[in-house]
């Protein structure tokens, strides 16, 4: 009888798969691709994935270890997720192991059991009697039999407190034997007949030619591209399409490119509908997370709302998969498997049959250029919702003017006029802290990370310096470093700068500082929103977490204090997010009755990018910057891949990365392929970063196919380097960052 070998992918970032035996008493068992198995591994114990059974293995049979435990009847991953993972490690040439463990919950990967929790219910005995002699003088725990009484299928134990049930009284309870304390899961809610809690919108023409046109398609993939100026009514599109899905009995899958974007999508959400919610991402802890991934694949969630790693959720009825601001490069993953959610969940739309919409006021030019070209389908919302008007664009040339903590004096009046007429102003500044960097004026010693090519950023109201790349912070010093002078300057402004001076220029009016550091506490940014939404006159001052969907209806002044950071960098994608970032942030002015008006503060006022951005839209510079990618053979026209490396000493990284341009030119010529180009290796654009030397190589192919099996065979081959021990390396297919 031929034996059976179970081949297992491994959290491991080695590209293989490893064979263990059936483990102890598992005859009779039917096995499934997906199951868990703990299995022994060095010194350690972890949980690997069966993704097949084979009867011969590389490695002599009594050499095999067998596994220590089946943790699963049968694979908690449906087979469609499961497919998807493959394909995953496939294209983004990385481990099936790490990429399976990247689709699971983390409890799951610990080996914990695919079940919903089990929750406590309190229950009144079937004996009892409210009249217990033995109650006769403890009145709380008599009130507490009562309210027992009056929920004969039970209380949930995380409910007594919001029924005033008191844990002391019910554990007294308890012990006379007039109630009972059973785990068991809790029975899904059941669907409801009507969908709507309160009623739909009204569509203007535009929104309802593209709901018509969603609707109207074939049930099965199509991919649309619903390209809408902020404020024109995608959220309500998106939610006159869920409510259809919802009807024919599917699921509908949400991915949003932020967290802090999560409370308001799911209060919108509930408002609108009787479903059942489930919210998936990094802030909610393992367990909640558990529960929402397992009541999504078991089809007792409706819609799934969540970040990237949402994309992983399993639905049993999918039905509609919606990517919300598609051109947001939060949605790729910077570390691990570097997968980017918008281009897999296209992947995932397609292998589940389904409807996809991709929606943006600005389209990323990848999603353009898949428009143009047909495979999407482009759908247009020119005007705003509700009547509402496009913001007016003004450019404000500083050069010669006098900045007051970035803020010139035009800028200055321009904000007194608008809280005069009791509206709004948001302050848009993409630096944090109080300013980029610390300088003596005696001997010019600026402040440089120990650990970065890079400077700290002061943080005055923490009185810290900070290193934004590798976290490093020290106590800002009172005394240069270098002279032992104390004439110590910050340099530049960020947000903190520009909030304390807009406290001492606007005394009467509440000044609103939005980035990572004031929203970093719990149940900050609610608070923060709750004031603006109360609509009296504040300065709202922030980041570019403030450009990602929110609606303030009161706002009706965006002042941009620096648009100059993209128009000469090295990145060829830097003039794509300027452009993204300036209309998003614009697209906060002006979305209720009132105008709305965007200043923004150039020294290059009348440099082409921004005048035709400002005068001509968004649209017009996509045109114009394909124009210039297809000229240039740049993405969406050609395909990268950055492999990186980074070592404790210099000259390593860029050492095995010699060596592997040496392979990938041997394999070029021994494969066949053309239409490659290695460009490299050469120092990271920030060579040192938290203490390690960095360098790149970069791939560029005509076409996808070559380009792949080009990796495909180099991969293995590096994995043998003896170079490649003394370094940390990484493949970034399809790359967005190349620093």
């Amino acid at each position: 009888m031929p034996a059976t070998i179970l081949r297992l992918a491994l959290p491991s970032p080695l590209r293989r798969l490893f064979d263990y035996l059936p483990p102890a008493e598992s005859q009779g068992i039917s096995w499934q691709p997906g199951m868990r198995l703990r299995v022994p591994f060095g010194r350690r114990e972890i949980i690997g994935i069966l993704i097949e059974v084979s009867s011969h293995s590389e490695v002599p049979t009594d050499k095999l270890k067998p596994a220590l435990a089946l943790l699963d009847a049968q694979s908690p991953m449906p087979p469609a997720l499961f497919k998807l993972c493959l394909w995953t490690a496939q294209y983004y040439q990385h481990s099936l192991g790490d990429t399976l463990n990247w689709a699971l919950p983390i409890l799951l990967r610990q080996g914990e059991p695919a079940e919903v929790r089990q929750q406590r219910f309190w229950q009144i005995a079937p004996d009892a009697q409210l009249d217990d002699p033995r109650l006769s003088r403890a009145p709380r725990q008599r009130d507490a039999l009562k309210i027992l009484a009056q929920h004969p299928h039970g209380v949930p134990h995380q409910l007594l407190s919001k029924l005033q049930l008191n844990k002391d009284s019910l554990d007294l309870l308890l012990e006379k034997g007039l109630v009972s304390c059973e785990s068991r899961q809790q029975a899904a809610a059941p669907r409801h007949s009507n969908w709507l809690a309160q009623p739909e919108l009204p569509l203007n023409p535009e929104q309802q030619v593209a709901v018509t046109a969603i609707q109207s398609a074939p049930e099965h993939f199509t991919a649309f591209l619903l390209a809408g100026v902020t404020g024109s009514g995608k959220t309500e599109v998106y939610l006159q399409l869920i409510r259809q899905c919802l009807e024919a009995g599917k699921q509908a899958l949400v991915l949003i490119p932020e967290i802090n974007l999560g409370p308001q999508t799911l209060a919108r959400f509930e408002q609108r509908f009787n479903a059942r919610i489930a919210l998936v991402h990094s802030a909610v802890n393992d367990r909640e997370r558990l529960d929402a991934w397992l009541t999504a694949r078991d089809g007792e969630a409706d819609i799934i709302i969540g970040t990237r790693s949402a994309l992983f959720t399993p639905m049993k009825s999918p039905g509609l998969i919606i990517i919300d601001e598609e051109h947001d490069a939060s949605y790729k993953q910077q570390e691990g498997l570097r997968y980017h959610a918008r281009d897999l969940a296209l992947v995932r739309a397609r292998q589940e049959n389904i409807p996809i919409i991709l929606g943006s006021a600005t389209p990323s030019l990848e999603s353009l250029h898949n428009a143009y070209a047909g495979r999407y389908a482009l759908l247009r919302l020119t005007q705003r919702a509700g009547g509402a008007q496009q913001p007016r664009f003004l450019r404000l040339d500083v050069k010669s003017l006098p900045l007051d903590s970035g803020i010139s004096g035009p800028m200055q009046q321009a904000i007194k006029q608008t809280l005069a007429a009791g509206q709004q102003v948001l302050v848009f500044l993409n630096r944090r802290g109080f300013a980029p960097t610390l300088l003596c004026h005696d001997c010019g010693w600026i402040s440089q990370c120990p650990r970065c090519d890079a400077r700290m950023t002061v943080h005055q109201r923490s009185g810290e310096l900070r290193c934004h790349h590798c976290g490093y912070s020290e106590r800002s010093p009172r005394n240069c470093p270098d002279c032992g002078k104390v004439d110590l300057r910050p340099v530049g402004a960020g947000t903190e700068r520009a909030q304390e001076r807009l406290e001492i220029l606007f005394p009467q009016t509440p000044v609103l500082r939005i980035d990572r550091d004031s929203t970093s506490r719990k149940g900050a940014m609610d608070q923060l929103f709750t004031t603006i939404q109360r609509g009296e006159p504040c300065i709202l001052v922030g980041t570019q977490m403030l450009a990602k969907g929110h609606h303030f209806p009161r706002v009706t002044l965006v002042a941009i204090l620096d648009a100059d950071g993209g128009l000469f960098s090295a990145d060829f994608r830097a003039s794509e997010r300027m452009a993204q970032l300036i209309v998003q942030v614009a697209g906060r002015a002006g979305r209720a009755e009132e105008p709305g008006r965007v200043i923004i503060q150039s020294h290059l006022a009348d440099h082409p990018l921004l005048v035709q951005l400002t005068e001509q839209g968004y649209f017009a510079f996509a045109e114009q910057a394909l124009s210039e990618r297809r000229s240039t053979g740049l993405p969406p026209f050609s395909h990268l891949a950055l492999l990186r490396a980074e070592a404790h000493k210099p000259g390593q990284a860029e050492d095995f990365l010699d060596q592997a341009c040496g392979e990938a030119e041997y394999l070029l010529g021994e494969l066949n392929l053309g239409g490659i180009e290695l460009l490299g290796p050469i120092p990271a654009p920030m060579e040192r970063r938290a203490g390690r030397y960095r360098a790149q190589l970069l791939l560029q192919a005509n076409a996808r196919a070559p380009l792949h099996r080009l990796l495909s065979a180099m991969l293995p081959a590096l994995e043998q380097m003896p170079s490649g021990r003394a370094v940390r390396w990484s493949l970034d297919i399809d790359p967005i960052d190349l620093f």
